[in-house]
């Protein structure tokens, strides 16, 4: 017997075995749960990839750090420390 006849044998055997397993578990087969909660990274990745197969992934582009001039750093601090003091002066009342 050759291979490829042993091969179709089996597969014969298995579509076989899958309908009477429909059968018995009420004519659907079973899906597989669904997991709950935000899916993993990769597996987000491979959805998403899946769902735009025509466009070519692009390269993130890095961000520039935002850098706060001296002047804005000031004016916050100041707010900060009259906001602190509206608080004090109100909680000694």
């Amino acid at each position: 017997m050759a291979i490829s006849d042993i091969l179709a044998t089996i597969d014969q055997e298995i579509a076989q075995l899958q309908q009477a397993r429909a059968l018995l578990s009420g004519g659907v087969a079973a899906a597989p749960k669904k997991k709950v909660g935000r899916p993993k990274k990769a597996v987000a990745a491979v959805k998403k990839t899946t769902k735009t197969a025509l466009v070519a992934a692009k390269p993130a582009k890095k961000r520039k750090k935002r850098k706060m001039s001296a002047e804005g750093r000031k004016r916050i601090a100041e707010a900060v420390k009259k906001r602190w003091a509206e608080q004090k002066a109100g909680a000694s009342k």
